[in-house]
């Protein structure tokens, strides 16, 4: 009452498991000499390339098809999860903005941290003038100071996240559904440039947040400061 399909009785030798539930759930390896008699084919209708750098794949895939003509159709990984990468960049893209707020209350703080300290140490402030202290000094001390919270809290918080990416990803701590998401658990990577960005932008924003405060500082009038002490 139809198509028979053909059936072959096989030996499984081994089963491997990539971590990907699209492949460990539908596909299997045979031998290609196995293949052709099974599918009745005469050569593979796919041809799959390891290239040794992942970058270079895009411009194989070129050349392939350059080198044996129009009737070969190629694809690298880049083209086949385009929808992927398009999610993953937004999802980096959000991140990458809660991040920015973070480091921003941070260096709020350090802002209400420094104007606060200044209006605590305004005697001494007006002393310093009193002595022959210039405002620009005295603008470098307050600068210097928020300098070193910021450098202080960026390298903490840098050695922990470092230090929690490698327990996470070691020990595949976060589980996650692999038929929903094809994997078994969440991976973390960390990207020296990237981690080096973040490292530089926390530590210019919290020079940043220094600059007001310190202007603060050096203009503090040593009259008014001392008027009722």
């Amino acid at each position: 009452m139809g198509m028979i399909p053909r059936t072959r009785r096989v030996r499984v030798a081994g089963i491997y498991a990539l971590g990907l539930y699209e492949f460990d759930a539908a596909y299997g390896f045979v031998s290609l000499e196995f293949a052709e008699r099974l599918l009745g084919k005469g050569a593979p209708d796919l041809i799959e390339l390891r290239v040794a750098d992942i970058d270079d794949a895009p411009a194989i895939s070129n050349a392939v098809v350059r080198d044996l003509g129009t009737e070969y159709v190629s694809q690298d990984w880049a083209d086949m999860n385009q929808a992927l990468f398009s999610a993953l960049w937004l999802e980096k893209m959000a991140i990458s903005i809660t991040i920015g707020l973070i480091v921003m209350v941070a260096a709020l703080n350090i802002v209400a941290s420094l104007i606060l300290l200044v209006m605590e140490k305004s005697r001494d402030i007006a002393i310093l003038k009193t002595m022959g202290t210039s405002a620009q000094r005295v603008m470098r001390i307050f600068m210097l100071q928020g300098l070193v919270i910021g450098l202080v809290g960026t390298t903490i918080g840098a050695v922990c996240g470092l230090a929690l990416c490698w327990v996470l990803d070691r020990y595949r701590l976060i589980q996650i559904p692999m038929d929903v998401y094809q994997v078994s658990y969440v991976p973390f990577v960390v990207q020296p440039l990237d981690f080096l960005l973040v490292v530089i932008s926390a530590i210019l924003i919290c020079f940043l947040a220094t600059i007001y405060p310190s202007r603060q500082a050096s203009r503090l009038d040593p009259v008014q400061a001392l008027r009722f002490e």
